[in-house]
This record gives C-alpha cells, structure tokens and sequence, in this order.
C-alpha cells in the first residue's frame, strides 16, 4: 500500500508539472506539506530562528526556481531534505567568515542564542544537550539530529545522506559518546 506521504509527494509533483496556477497551488501544498520539517532541520543546524526563518525563505526560493529538475530518483523529502541542508551549511559558512571570536571562547554561542531566544523555552537540561551537540562535527550532528530528534532510520539517512548504513551507525555511536563525555564534565 502508499503510504499517505508518497500520495501527497505524487500530487504535488503532478501540479508542479501543469504549470501556471497549477505549480502555484502545488507550490503551497509542498509549503504545507513540508515547511516544519525543513524548518527543524535548518533550525537545529543554525540554532537562531531568525536566522532559520531565513534559510528557509532561501530554500523555498531555491525549490520554486528549480523545482522541474527534480528528476524522480529519490523522494521529494529527500530532494527539500537536501537543499535545506546545503543552504545551511552556506549559512554557516558565510557566518564563520563574518564571526571575529573563535568559537572556545567563553560559552556556546547556540546556548547564548537559545538563552536569548523568545521562541525557546528549553530547561538547562535542554540548552546542555544542545551545546553538546553543537560541539560534535558537522557530520556527526547532522547524523545524531536524523536519529535523535527526527527518529529515522538508518535506511531512511543512508537514501538521505549517501552514505552506508554502518558509516551512520558508527557516526551516530561517535556522536553519543562524545554527548555523554560533554554532560558528564559540564556539571
């Protein structure tokens, strides 16, 4: 049986495809069907969501231009999952160049953010498992976030990600270990 999400990918490529009022309809639909997921990815890369609202817009826009290049040989998340990663990791690169103090100075700047935010109101457990992650390289955050937050499988991220199973398991062990190292030397 399809399952309810490849009905609603199928139609909203089918309205993409027709083009005109069409594609602005399947356009919202993909919007609909896809804007908190991407937003949790991105957020969870950049930490700020301010500065997620604004990749996403960046995503979106990237995804409405090129939409008809979607060829069909992964699943639509998969295609959005893949943008919002790549305009993530520009982000953040972009914001590396523009960052003056080098980043083990003095206390996280996503614990700094998050503490700032309006729109989080994680306890202090939550900000220390954030930091945490912020520590771990971008690979090993990426892979502990799929698994973590998300709970998907390693199938699922090895069609997501390109990568082996067991490259992803062994990720996500390093990822653990080196969370747990944090929290046991932060208190």
């Amino acid at each position: 049986m399809v399952q309810n999400s490849e009905i609603v990918d199928e139609r909203i490529l089918s309205l993409l495809r027709e083009g005109g009022s069409q594609a602005d309809r399947g356009f919202r639909l993909l919007m609909e069907s896809y804007q908190e997921r991407l937003y949790w990815q991105v957020r969870r890369m950049v930490f700020d969501h301010e500065d997620a609202n604004d990749v996403l817009q960046n995503c979106f826009v990237k995804i409405y231009r090129s939409h008809h290049t979607f060829e069909g040989k992964s699943k639509l998340f998969t295609w959005l999952y893949r943008i919002a990663t790549n305009e993530a990791i520009t982000f953040l690169n972009k914001k590396k160049q523009r960052m003056s103090t080098p980043l083990d100075a003095g206390e996280s700047p996503m614990a700094n953010s998050l503490r700032a935010d309006e729109h989080f109101d994680g306890d202090a457990a939550q900000l220390k498992l954030l930091a945490a992650i912020e520590t771990l390289p971008d690979k090993q955050r990426q892979v502990f976030n799929l698994r973590y937050f998300d709970e998907m499988s390693y199938a699922e991220m090895s069609e997501l990600l390109g990568t082996s199973e067991g490259a992803l398991k062994a990720s996500f062990h390093h990822a653990a270990k080196k969370i747990e190292g944090y929290l046991v030397n932060c208190d």
